[in-house]
């Protein structure tokens, strides 16, 4: 009965999962929107039925998806797989919600450097030269524009800077990868959350974001390659990659523990909830400014406890 019940299911849900991959890749327009929802079957078949059962429910769909398109259909799966098969499985094994966000994390990263490799050996395309092209051609358009509204003033200083600067974008690849990995993990679990609890009856949750406490480890971390970013590395170093990706990364995980303290601050004070949603969106159009502040709030927060300080120095009156 429960092999028949497997079958059953992982037939419908690689169905479903196909339907969703067609619409996926003949609508690009609405593309986005899919890719948060091609883990969810995986997810769904992962909690059911384990990690046995998802593997052969990975074969079947991989086998299919090499008759639409494979350049696209491929990778994507394996993307969607990945993810959302370690998602499930963590969910099945009953793991807090952040150990199943954070595996989740790792899948999408593997899905995600899955797809460099396919690029890079499958399709001849290497991504570093397409960014390197990008960025030339970025640079002549520029410089073309300054010529032209900047006369007689030399600009080759101001391209320089603004060329180191775009340069940037490929030693951040794998920081880039590993923040995207988490907003992927995070959304399709939250939507598969939202699904499982409707349809399995569940009562899986988000605990409120206000309540998220990066490890305290993280600070240290940060510290450590902020003092090594100030150290005159070459770029071409392995040593430069990893000081700068780590101090991206965990800027990032400082941030979002600064967005917190703001919303836990604002529901502590009974203010109206879009008040911490205007300092995130105020955040995003003036980061030079406001993502310092926010960090600065992050480092605190974590180093200090600041959200116990507060709600102890509130119970002792």
């Amino acid at each position: 009965m429960n092999r028949s019940k497997q079958l059953t299911d992982g037939a419908l849900l690689s169905a479903i999962y196909i339907v969703l991959l067609i619409i996926s890749i003949f609508t690009p327009f609405i593309f986005i929107i899919f890719l948060f929802l091609l883990p969810i079957p995986f997810i769904f078949y992962a909690v059911k039925h384990g990690i046995k059962a998802s593997l052969l429910m990975i074969v079947v769909t991989l086998l299919i998806s090499l008759m639409i398109i494979p350049i696209v259909s491929i990778p994507l799966t394996v993307l969607a797989a990945a993810g959302g098969t370690m998602i499930g499985i963590a969910i099945n094994q009953k793991r807090n919600v952040y150990e199943v966000w954070a595996r989740g994390t790792i899948g999408f990263i593997l899905g995600i450097i899955f797809i460099f490799v396919f690029t890079q050996f499958i399709l001849q395309v290497n991504i570093t030269n397409e960014i390197d092209l990008a960025i030339d051609e970025s640079m002549e358009t520029t410089e073309y524009i300054l010529t032209q509204f900047t006369v007689g003033t030399d600009i080759s200083e101001q391209l320089d800077v603004m060329r180191e600067q775009i340069n940037m974008v490929k030693y951040l690849i794998p920081a880039s990868i590993a923040i995207l990995s988490i907003f992927l993990a995070f959304v399709s679990q939250w939507l598969s959350f939202k699904l499982l609890n409707r349809i399995e009856r569940t009562h899986l949750f988000f605990p409120p974001f206000k309540n998220l406490n990066v490890p305290f480890i993280v600070i240290w971390i940060y510290l450590v390659a902020m003092l090594l970013s100030l150290v005159d590395i070459s770029p071409e170093s392995t040593l430069y990659l990893v000081v700068v990706n780590t101090y991206v990364l965990t800027a990032f995980l400082i941030i979002i523990q600064g967005f917190s303290f703001i919303f836990f601050y604002a529901d502590y004070k009974k203010l109206h909830k879009s008040i911490p949603i205007a300092i995130v969106v105020l955040s995003l159009i003036i980061p030079n400014i406001f993502l310092v502040l926010i960090r600065i709030i992050g480092i605190i927060d974590i180093g200090f406890s600041l959200k116990k300080r507060i709600l102890h120095s509130s119970n002792k009156k």
